[in-house]
């Protein structure tokens, strides 16, 4: 029996259902999902296998004009992500009309490789907007499928599955058949504390947020987990720890939550946090948040 393999490269603007739509691919949560723009900051392989093919989806930033060098870096991954794919998918609101980035409305209309527009939250609009939608896009992008779906509900995503399987390259699984990511239990433990501060803290402190697990200790019956959450000012150092730590207890208790049902596990987990002014545009610190 042959066997297809192949990287699935997801783009798109900010706040479009990247996320949520790998999380529909894969059947189970791998991304953070907020309601917030710039939600995911890194590149995150999400693996799905068959017994004759392996997908490798890979969720990517939203397209941005970066303000930092963290910004830039975020960047670097989507580009990273136009050079290796296999199938490019590029997925937007069903009231979007535009691709702000000129570079990759271009890429996307030169490209030789199989592009799939992506009309997500068509839950929220009737017929006729979806219609609508598909017929202006394909003006836009001619050589490209265009492809409702709702990520939320799942809808469509086992047809797009099987058009995205015809579409891949022969050959063996770039990884083994069992795993799910490329990504440690590190960095989506570090990505559901950042989570709980995205639906949390209102206003500019998510943005101004990293986490980091400093120490992550796997016992017999529990994983002790000590987290730092680096935000630029301490004033924000004080909303986030909140009257008499109310308000870091929350997120350290809603995480845990998301942490054991991630791990399996039961897990202590301390959080501190600690004022870095300047780590959106430091080098250093941005190479320990695996920006670089």
């Amino acid at each position: 029996m042959s066997h297809k393999s192949g990287f699935v490269n997801i783009i798109g603007n900010p706040n479009v259902g990247k996320s949520t739509f790998l999380n529909a691919i894969l059947g189970q949560k791998l991304a953070i999902t907020t309601p917030k723009a710039q939600t995911t900051r890194h590149r995150i392989l999400g693996i799905l296998n068959g017994d004759d093919y392996q997908m490798v989806f890979s969720d990517t930033p939203g397209i941005i004009k970066p303000a930092y060098k963290m910004h830039e870096a975020m960047m670097s991954f989507v580009k990273e992500a136009l050079k290796d794919a296999d199938v490019i998918i590029y997925i937007v609101d069903v009231n979007e009309t535009q691709i702000k980035d000129e570079s990759v409305l271009k890429f996307l209309q030169n490209t030789k490789l199989p592009v799939f527009l992506l009309i997500n939250k068509i839950d929220t609009v009737n017929q006729e907007k979806v219609e609508a939608a598909a017929q202006h896009w394909k003006s836009l992008l001619p050589n490209a499928r265009i492809f409702p779906i709702s990520a939320l509900h799942a809808f469509n995503i086992k047809e797009l599955i099987d058009q995205i399987k015809q579409e891949l390259p022969e050959g063996p699984p770039y990884y083994p058949k069992d795993t799910l990511t490329d990504k440690s239990e590190r960095f989506f433990v570090e990505e559901m504390i950042r989570e709980k501060i995205l639906l949390f803290y209102k206003k500019e402190i998510p943005y101004s947020v990293e986490v980091k697990v400093e120490e992550f200790k796997d016992e017999p019956e529990i994983v002790k987990i000590r987290a730092t959450i680096f935000v630029i000012r301490p004033s924000q150092k004080g909303i986030i720890i909140g009257h008499q730590g109310e308000r870091i207890k929350r997120v350290g208790t809603e995480a845990r939550k998301d942490i054991e049902a991630f791990l399996g596990k039961k897990v202590f987990l301390d959080l501190h946090v600690k004022v870095k002014k300047d780590w959106r545009d430091n080098d250093n610190l941005l190479k320990q948040f695996g920006y670089k």
